[in-house]
């Protein structure tokens, strides 16, 4: 979707044609988002400020998490203890060794049938207890995963490498899963979309790819961009169609929002 100012800048964009072949453009971030809490609870840290950079994964807000931590703790304590499986290993070993031992006397016919088939049945329920410790001990692994994933909803992680646009609440503050409750903005700026609105005449003279000269309304200087999308449809009301170029920013010496000059290389 266009922007109001690009919008704007369809109705005068062939007069623009005019001089020297340049155009009106504006500066933009690439992606913009804003940062909500997965969960409800208490913010613990906000550890960002307003324009602020930003590493992608960094760790910008953390929620309070006691409970859950607790709950981890007691997750792996679980899944640690071996002594079940251990003991119905015992069991099973034993019950095998008594079968074994009575099928010989039987043989001998030193035992009746009877105890022959109790000592099966003990092997049997031995090997159903040793089974079921193993089942406990994989829900208890499984337990430590879930305890993890939900611990981890506690801290929420920078998703690009930008910059802090706005930071909404504080710590002490509570943060909800309500779309209109964000706690931070962030927007990545490195590389910016430059947005520009060519007349109809130029459709299928610029493609993907082609370079062009970005001057933005904050500096003398131009810098390189190259074109990244092409609309494939002419808006019929204007007689024109979108470009966006990719700029690169590394040092974030051109801003987001700013209006610009551009003019393509052929």
């Amino acid at each position: 979707m266009r922007s109001p100012l690009l919008l704007a800048a369809a109705a005068t964009v062939l007069a623009s044609a005019a001089h020297a072949n340049e155009y009106e453009c504006l500066i933009e971030a690439r992606q913009t988002v804003e940062i909500r809490s997965p969960v409800d609870g208490l913010l613990a840290e906000v550890r960002v400020q307003r324009g602020e950079v930003v590493r992608k994964g960094q760790v910008v807000v953390m929620l309070e998490s006691g409970p859950e931590q607790a709950a981890l703790a007691i997750a792996r304590s679980r899944a640690a203890m071996t002594g079940p499986v251990e003991a119905a290993q015992a069991r099973l070993e034993f019950a095998r060794t008594k079968e074994k031992r009575q099928e010989e006397l039987f043989q001998q016919n030193f035992v009746s049938s009877s105890a022959l088939d109790e000592a099966r049945t003990e092997r049997k329920l031995a090997e159903s207890e040793l089974r079921v410790a193993k089942e406990n001990q994989t829900l208890a692994e499984l337990e430590v995963q879930r305890a993890e994933e939900l611990l981890r909803l506690r801290t929420m992680r920078s998703p690009f490498e930008g910059v802090v646009v706005d930071r909404y609440l504080d710590p002490g503050e509570f943060a909800t899963t309500n779309i209109k409750e964000p706690v931070l903005k962030l927007a990545e700026i490195d590389p910016l979309n430059v947005e520009v609105v060519l007349p109809a005449s130029m459709f299928g003279k610029i493609r993907k790819g082609d370079a062009g000269q970005v001057t933005p309304e904050t500096s003398d200087r131009a810098f390189p961009a190259r074109v990244s999308i092409v609309d494939p449809v002419i808006d019929g009301a204007s007689g024109t169609f979108g470009v966006r170029l990719e700029l690169r920013n590394p040092r974030g010496a051109i801003p987001a929002g700013a209006k610009c000059r551009i003019r393509f290389s052929k």
